[in-house]
């Protein structure tokens, strides 16, 4: 009886432990990702990511450093693999790192006064200085904001859809700085900024770098987030052989790795899976492989697919928010509640907003505010633009913080061949608010065959009125034909000397379009030399000063300066001569008793279009008559040559040399179809035609006595500019000419 009770006993206490057993909840494995660094290399992330998701492993946190942290991130932020695939390898990293900015972003300012210069470098403490690196970071920043647009309003990167961390440096004391918390895209874009590639960026005053510096692969952060599993992905290599250090993103790479490589034994370690793609073969910068990088770190991580469902059976499934990429349509309008503006201090709220095109702006759309930011970082007076949307109940209020440049003074540089000017070497001291605030002050100074300059000095207030003067000196020489009568012109050297002083007002409508109004006084010195008795003798063409105001509307969307390939150009020049000085001339040399005041209106008209992006249609008409009496040839119209840097009223025309047509109004129209065989390298063929007479309606017939010339050649974009040859010819007489240009007009 009694063995009956204690088998009884022994199965009802068997039962009780089986059911508290079945009762205990399953274990959930939580996983942690670490992500090195290492620039493009990194796109090998992604491969790997893809494999996981596959897998069906939950990530329950992601660290990294670089360009882990960028990938970790955005696949934190709710991105899928795939989605990351398809978004990142089809940015343009060449533009993203060198901060290159459609030519649109630059007003009309900058179009006309600094693209003349290879390279410009910075002036600290009175010495030249070289830049701190290839990139401010601006393009970087604008699109991680975009990609994270749809949790800026996260500040806890523990509440993101997958918590998240990543690494930076401190660059002055070289302290390895954890950021967990604060704006996403300001940290990641601390933690991608490889040293002399991009910026450091000041956050929460320090000053950060890449975390690559100090901890590339973060796995001994990750072990303190309370993870079951650590699977680490790392795409760093070993430190490279003499051999191999010729370049200078390898030897920048090899000094960061210096200290990189020690921390790396004890990561690796402390993984429970460690997946190292071979990619050996790449570099940093190896953006324009990304595709196969990504397709490395996919076949990397499939050898591990065993071991990676063993860890999803061992999961609680749970989903997380996905995104469909990129959350906003550029078309889209957002209400602007208010704008902040902090760290301006040398450049106005108005300077900025006029360079924002959001003055009074009520609504706009996300691409007209992009096309902004661009407009503001191509000023290059800012070193950062950092921004973000606080969403309000009716609208968004916009916080900016700038940090502008420490640097304002600069030298630049660049040289010029043609056969008009010959060669010129140019040098260029600018300075930014050396005054006042908005300032820009600048110096141009010609040295070579012959002599010039060009200084200015400008007040941009943004949307308000804008003022400045101008001063500059234009010197050459030059075999003109000179009109004895109507009938009879003798060829004869002339030199030619001209100081012009504006002082002007200018107003822009966009950063295209711009309106400049002002007073003017141009003194003149041309004459041709004689000898006489063993004497050389001056001949005045114009030995005299003119006073008188001018208008000028310019409109300039062209893609590039030099061959372009889209865009539209519009000049209209009024300028009213009022006063003149005695000393007036004829085109003959005999003075001139009265001086009748008299006006000239020039206008110039551009459109290019491309097709099949190799062949460019490019057609420019200029016209201008003279409004009143003028009798000195100095004012007259002068046709002829190739050139893009003459002043006043001098006109290219090929088929003809310089101011071989002259007269007091013309009409012109020029053709040209242009063809890029090679990248930058450019065939071209022009046909243009002229009517240059004193009577340019002509009773109705405008089309008699047109002349005509033709061109083709040769240009190459280079980077100190273009480098054309062109052979030019005319049916009009038997006179042929070759025209041969180096580097940029000016």
């Amino acid at each position: 009886m009694f063995q009956k009770i204690l088998i009884i006993l022994l199965l009802i206490n068997a039962q009780v432990l089986l059911s508290q057993e079945s009762k205990e909840p399953i274990k959930d494995l939580k996983v942690g990702l670490v992500l090195s660094g290492g620039g493009a290399k990194g796109f090998a992330h992604i491969g790997v990511l893809k494999v996981l998701e596959e897998a069906g492993v939950r990530i329950d946190y992601i660290g990294g450093t670089s360009a882990g942290a960028i990938i970790g991130a955005l696949y934190s932020s709710g991105y899928t693999a795939n989605k990351l695939d398809s978004v990142l390898t089809a940015l343009d990293y060449n533009t993203l790192m060198q901060d290159k900015l459609p030519r649109r972003s630059k007003s009309i300012y900058q179009k006309e006064n600094e693209e003349k210069y290879i390279f410009s470098l910075p002036i600290k403490n009175k010495k030249i200085a070289l830049p701190s690196a290839v990139s401010k970071g601006q393009n970087f920043f604008n699109i991680l904001s975009k990609l994270t647009e749809h949790v800026d309003t996260v500040t806890d990167f523990s509440k993101l859809p997958i918590p998240f961390f990543c690494v930076a440096t401190n660059l002055e004391t070289g302290a390895m700085e954890i950021l967990e918390t604060g704006f996403l895209p300001v940290a990641l874009r601390a933690s991608g900024s490889f040293p002399t590639l991009v910026d450091p960026i000041e956050v929460d005053g320090k000053l950060l770098t890449d975390g690559g510096v100090v901890n590339n692969f973060p796995v001994d952060i990750m072990k303190k987030m309370e993870v079951d599993i650590i699977i680490g992905v790392d795409v760093q290599d070993n430190l490279e052989v003499r051999e191999n250090l010729n370049t200078a993103p390898k030897i920048v790479m090899q000094i960061v790795g210096f200290q990189m490589y020690d921390n790396n034994d004890s990561n690796r370690r402390d993984t429970d899976l460690y997946i190292h793609p071979d990619i050996s073969d790449y570099n940093v910068v190896s953006f324009d492989v990304a595709k196969e990088i990504v397709d490395i770190g996919e076949k990397v991580a499939r050898k591990q697919m065993s071991y990676l469902e063993g860890v999803a059976e061992r999961q609680v499934k749970r989903t997380k928010a996905i995104v469909d990429g990129i959350i906003y349509d550029d078309s889209e309008k957002f209400k602007v509640t208010d704008i902040k503006i902090s760290g301006n201090k040398n450049y106005t709220r108005a300077y900025v907003l006029g360079k924002l095109r959001m003055a009074k702006v009520d609504s706009i759309s996300y691409k007209k505010f992009y096309e902004g930011i661009d407009n503001l970082a191509a000023t290059d007076n800012f070193q950062s633009i950092l921004y973000k949307f606080i969403k309000q109940k009716n609208g968004v209020e916009i916080y900016f913080n700038l940090k502008e440049e420490k640097v304002s003074t600069f030298l630049k540089l660049g040289v010029h061949y043609d056969d008009l000017y010959k060669t010129g070497v140019l040098l260029n001291f600018t300075s930014k608010h050396s005054l006042f605030k908005n300032d820009i002050f600048s110096a141009d100074i010609v040295l070579g065959d012959n002599i010039r300059y060009n200084i200015d000095y400008f007040i941009d207030n943004g949307f308000h009125w804008s003022y400045g003067i101008n001063t500059k000196y234009n010197h050459f020489n030059k075999n003109f034909f000179l009109n004895i009568d109507e009938e009879v012109s003798v060829k004869s050297a002339v030199e030619y000397n001209n100081f012009t002083t504006q002082l002007y007002l200018q107003t822009s409508f966009s950063k295209n379009l711009a309106l400049r109004i002002g007073a003017e006084y141009k003194d003149f010195k041309v004459f041709t030399e004689t000898l006489n008795n063993n004497k050389i003798v001056k001949n005045y063409l114009d030995n005299n000063g003119y006073l008188g105001a001018f208008a000028k509307l310019k409109l300039d969307t062209y893609d590039k300066k030099h061959f372009a390939k889209r865009g539209v150009y519009l000049d209209v020049n009024y300028k009213t001569y009022l006063l003149s000085s005695e000393n007036s001339f004829n085109s003959v040399g005999d003075e001139i008793d009265n001086f009748n005041p008299f006006s000239l209106l020039y206008g110039k008209l551009g459109y290019a279009t491309t097709f099949f992006n190799k062949l460019t249609f490019h057609y420019i008409a200029e016209a201008g008559i003279t409004i009143g009496d003028n009798d000195n040839i100095i004012f007259e119209y002068s046709l002829g040559g190739n050139n893009e840097n003459f002043v006043n009223s001098f006109v290219p025309f090929y088929g003809y040399d310089v101011a071989d047509l002259s007269g007091t109004a013309f009409l012109k129209s020029a053709f040209t179809l242009r063809y890029e065989p090679f990248e930058k390298h450019y065939i071209s063929f022009t046909g243009n035609y002229a009517r240059v007479t004193s009577n340019l309606l002509n009773d109705g017939a405008i089309f008699d006595d047109t002349k005509s010339g033709y061109a083709v050649g040769y240009g190459l974009d280079s980077f100190i500019g273009p480098i054309e040859i062109k052979y030019s010819w005319s049916p009009d007489h038997k006179r042929n000419f070759w025209f041969f240009n180096v580097g940029f007009w000016f």
